[in-house]
């Protein structure tokens, strides 16, 4: 079996609960305010811990209150933490998080983030058999030198490419699975897209920002399940229909989930369905890593997370 090594981001997450989201000028009374550990590499890092990959996190946390807990917490999940060095001068990462019946508007301050470097992520030695996964909060040459090792040592990559920004085709062609929702998908290919549009024009979408012939692209669709793109088809999965109680950090379970699952040589539709269930049960609970799912959880709703290895 391969591990899953995230290079990402390490944020505190601030969330404030309120019956709806204020306007442009207003102020809205909240209900409470709530501390999570979050941030994308994180996030994602635990999933995959919690499901059972061995994980490693490449990060960096300012020397502050929050980075203490933040690494007490990431310990606590057992993600290896080595590669995650403390920043002195900057703050750890923090996302303002706005909630609002199930859904959220969040700014992201990058802090220590914003410093993870090229030499960052030469630390880990990848294998082939590895899944190597990054999002867009850390440094995108940061994220292309790390794409650059791995694919040279035969591990898989994985990009989230969120929160979605311009990067250039040297990085694209490194990337061999994109995991996207269809905003992002959207600013991708140039095209405007609803999440409520027929999964053909998804799969089309889908189609025109494929740099390689082998890429896959999935774009996670909520409440709908997912499509991913294989080999130039679509593979629809179904979503799930559950009470959602807060978003955050659901697409971050998605991804860990699919890293763990393929980083233990699962078939792709399997880790697909397994990554699905795992998001669904994510949404169900308050904050973004302390709600990821145990593989017991998701075996107990998907018969295929104790199908493979571990």
């Amino acid at each position: 079996m391969g591990r899953v090594v995230v290079a990402g981001s390490i944020n505190m997450d601030v969330v404030a609960i309120a019956e709806r989201h204020p306007r442009v000028g207003e102020t809205v009374a909240g209900t409470s305010v709530r501390y999570f550990p979050g941030g994308k590499g994180a996030n994602q890092a635990v999933a995959a811990a919690k499901l059972g990959a061995a994980t490693v996190l490449i990060g960096r946390l300012g020397n502050d209150a929050f980075g203490a807990e933040l690494r007490g917490f990431l310990t606590g999940q057992g993600v290896d933490l080595n590669w995650v060095t403390e920043t002195a001068g900057a703050h750890s990462g923090t996302a303002i998080i706005t909630l609002a019946d199930a859904d959220n508007t969040i700014v992201v301050i990058p802090g220590a983030n914003g410093m993870v470097s090229a030499d960052d992520v030469t630390g880990p030695v990848l294998t082939k058999g590895d899944v190597a996964v990054s999002q867009f909060e850390i440094p995108l040459p940061t994220i292309a030198a790390f794409f650059a090792r791995a694919r040279a040592a035969g591990a898989t990559t994985i990009l989230n490419p969120a929160p979605m920004r311009a990067f250039d085709r040297a990085l694209h062609d490194l990337v061999d699975i994109f995991v996207l929702n269809e905003t992002e998908l959207g600013l991708l290919a140039k095209v405007d897209l609803h999440d409520t549009d027929e999964p053909a024009r998804f799969a089309q979408a889908a189609k025109s920002v494929l740099t390689r012939p082998d890429q896959i692209v999935c774009v996670t669709l909520g409440k709908r399940g997912a499509l991913a793109l294989v080999d130039g088809a679509p593979l629809l999965v179904p979503g799930r229909a559950v009470k959602a109680v807060d978003t955050t950090g659901a697409g971050d379970c998605f991804v860990g989930a699919l890293a763990t699952q393929l980083a233990q040589a699962a078939p792709l539709r399997e880790a697909l369905d397994l990554a699905n269930v795992a998001a669904s049960i994510c949404v169900q609970r308050m904050g973004a890593a302390p709600s990821m799912p145990t593989r017991a959880e998701v075996s107990s709703l998907s018969p295929l997370a104790g199908s493979g290895p571990g």
